[in-house]
């Protein structure tokens, strides 16, 4: 069986948008719980900024994660992390995981890392990787991040509950806490070319 590479994700890879939003998608349906909806635009966004990870095997679709920045980056979020059905209980989420979250340290290594989840295993990861489950207060106040909560089936229980509540469980990593973490020179080199 042919290697599953994980890779940062570049401008070549945008033609797997559409695949990874019907993923998310059926994901969604078969979890009955929500996942914030994305456009083809800004996941696009995120392969040119080199802000995402992708699993292939070969030309085949396996896995996906981005990052984004919020309040002047001082936190990052690890999102959007799916595993295409024919690719689970491999071992992908776990390596998208670790990817996205050493991107997020190597390239704003004073930001908190933020995440918002419902799923056991995601959770388990993050715990792994030194993040706290914490109150949705402890987390940024960007309108714009709360903003990426409405494309998802219980963001009524977010609203009515002033932001405090919701399914999602929020889990924070503290980089005072920890060592700066190391990325391949490739890809250090591949972002200090994006950032010029």
């Amino acid at each position: 069986m042919e290697e599953i590479n994980v890779l940062v994700a570049a401008p070549e890879h945008e033609k797997y948008v559409d695949t990874i939003l019907d993923t998310i998608a059926a994901a969604a349906a078969v979890r009955g719980t929500g996942i914030a909806k994305r456009t083809h635009e800004y996941l696009a966004t995120k392969m040119k900024e080199a802000k995402a990870v992708i699993a292939l095997q070969g030309d085949k679709f396996a896995g996906f994660s981005y990052i984004e920045t919020w309040g002047n980056k001082q936190y990052v979020t690890t999102s959007g992390l799916i595993v295409h059905p024919d690719f689970r209980e491999k071992g992908v989420a776990k390596r998208i995981k670790d990817m996205t979250f050493t991107l997020a340290r190597t390239r704003w290594p004073h930001a908190k890392i933020f995440s918002l989840t419902s799923g056991a295993a995601v959770m388990a990861m993050n715990t792994k990787l030194g993040y706290q489950p914490v109150t949705f207060a402890d987390l940024t106040d960007d309108e714009a991040f709360w903003r990426g909560c409405d494309g998802c089936v219980n963001v009524d229980v977010l609203k009515r509950t002033g932001r405090k509540y919701c399914i999602c469980t929020a889990m924070l990593y503290d980089p005072e806490e920890h060592l700066p973490a190391k990325l391949p020179q490739e890809v250090l080199d591949r972002i200090k070319e994006i950032e010029e």
